[in-house]
């Protein structure tokens, strides 16, 4: 049994028993989470990074550096923890896969902007993604910023929870997801970087009557969990 705890936006910690994992750490600055990195209780052994925009990428740094997790995102993200000092990065990129102790992740295509928050320079500038984790058989999809993607074809039958962006603006919005959901056909779907800022304010149950019976819609509140 694995728990999925959303923390607003596109952030969650993801606890398989054995490992803990975040994915996409946003605290500080997100008007979801009531605190700052810091308050991050706990263990943590695994950062998972979609892309480099502040709102997935600033607090993996300090992260990592008090816990000693090891931060997995593309190669020029990792490069660029390494040169702020975090010690323990694994480099990835889209298409490649990797197996780790808490089961494998395969990076998947997302479309959208590819900035590192904090690389003045510029860089380390990267492509952005998404995450598809297996976790002893149970899959999760992590679709993280993104427009709707043909390529997510690709990924039907292989998803049983797919956690992925309504915002519009920024990303796809409900419809565009909707479409995604008919794409991967997931068991389940997790609604996530939406009411952040105005915005991005959408509906989720809105959304959730027009997926219909396609796939279960699991609503949550920031804060709520999901086991599985």
């Amino acid at each position: 049994m694995a728990r999925l705890t959303w923390h607003g936006h596109a952030c969650f910690t993801l606890e398989t028993g054995a490992h803990r994992l975040v994915i996409d750490p946003f605290f500080g600055d997100n008007p979801q989470f009531d605190g700052d990195v810091d308050d991050v209780d706990g263990a943590v052994d695994f950062i998972l990074c979609t892309h480099g925009h502040f709102d997935h990428f600033l607090d993996a740094i300090p992260l990592a550096k008090r816990t000693g997790a090891q931060l997995i995102s593309t190669f020029e993200i990792a490069s660029y923890a390494e040169s702020r000092g975090v010690e323990n990065t694994h480099g990835m990129h889209i298409g490649g896969a990797h197996r780790f102790p808490f089961g494998r992740a395969k990076m998947t295509p997302a479309l959208h902007g590819g900035q590192v928050a904090g690389d003045d320079a510029g860089g380390y500038t990267t492509v952005p993604g998404g995450f598809l984790l297996d976790l002893d058989g149970t899959r999760v999809y992590h679709a993280g910023d993104t427009a709707l993607l043909m390529e997510m074809q690709l990924l039907r039958g292989q998803v049983d929870l797919a956690l992925l962006p309504i915002g519009d603006n920024y990303t796809m919005g409900p419809e565009d997801a909707v479409k995604a959901v008919e794409f991967i056909e997931p068991s389940a779907v997790i609604p996530i970087h939406y009411g952040t800022w105005e915005l991005i304010d959408q509906d989720p149950h809105a959304f959730a009557r027009a997926v219909g019976d396609r796939a279960r819609v699991v609503v949550l509140e920031p804060g709520g969990s999901h086991e599985f």
